[in-house]
């Protein structure tokens, strides 16, 4: 049982790190990424469809994102789906065939918006993690009081769960901090 709750665990605790990860590359850093757009949803055929559906997304340069789409009568929809997105504050244009988002450069006080926001998603993650933790201990208690399990037993498995959240935590900091010096250099 104890081998398969530290494998449930630690499931847990990479998914939290993945999901830190996919929430960190989504950030604005100053340079273009197709990520960045991950979020934005288009209206198109009656219905909001993810942008990445409705059309190809290439980093041309490192200021630029140019969408193209797979039907040009979604080209305004796109634009304006982008333009809308407020916590992007990109304004695309388009030429009747591609639409083309300028990625301004970052101002310091919008720089020390985004490293909160790094923070803050930090913070999510490791909650996640906790909370991995504590559902792990409660069916270690439980299974120490249904006699399934002796006390050395559950000392260990405690210490392997601990011993990993510690590394997933390490790792996850790590991430966040180049994410930080990243956003935080000009």
């Amino acid at each position: 049982m104890d081998s398969s709750l530290i494998k449930q665990t630690e499931s847990a605790f990479k998914a939290a790190l993945e999901h830190l990860t996919g929430e960190l590359s989504r950030l604005r850093t100053g340079r273009a990424n197709a990520a960045m757009l991950d979020l934005v949803k288009v209206e198109a055929y009656g219905t909001l469809m993810p942008l990445n559906q409705v059309g190809t997304i290439t980093v041309p340069d490192s200021q630029m994102l140019q969408i193209t789409p797979f039907d040009p009568s979604n080209i305004q929809a796109i634009a304006a789906a982008i333009r809308n997105n407020q916590s992007l504050g990109f304004n695309p244009s388009d030429d009747g065939r591609v639409v083309r988002v300028v990625i301004p450069p970052l101002t310091e006080e919008r720089r020390k918006e985004i490293a909160k926001q790094i923070n803050e998603k930090l913070e999510e993650a490791s909650i996640k993690m906790r909370l991995a933790r504590q559902e792990a201990f409660k069916q270690l208690d439980t299974a120490k009081k249904n006699k399934e399990l002796s006390e050395d037993e559950l000392h260990r498995t405690q210490k392997s769960i601990d011993d990993s959240l510690a590394a997933h935590r390490q790792q996850m900091e790590s991430v966040a901090k180049v994410k930080e010096k990243e956003i935080l250099t000009l």
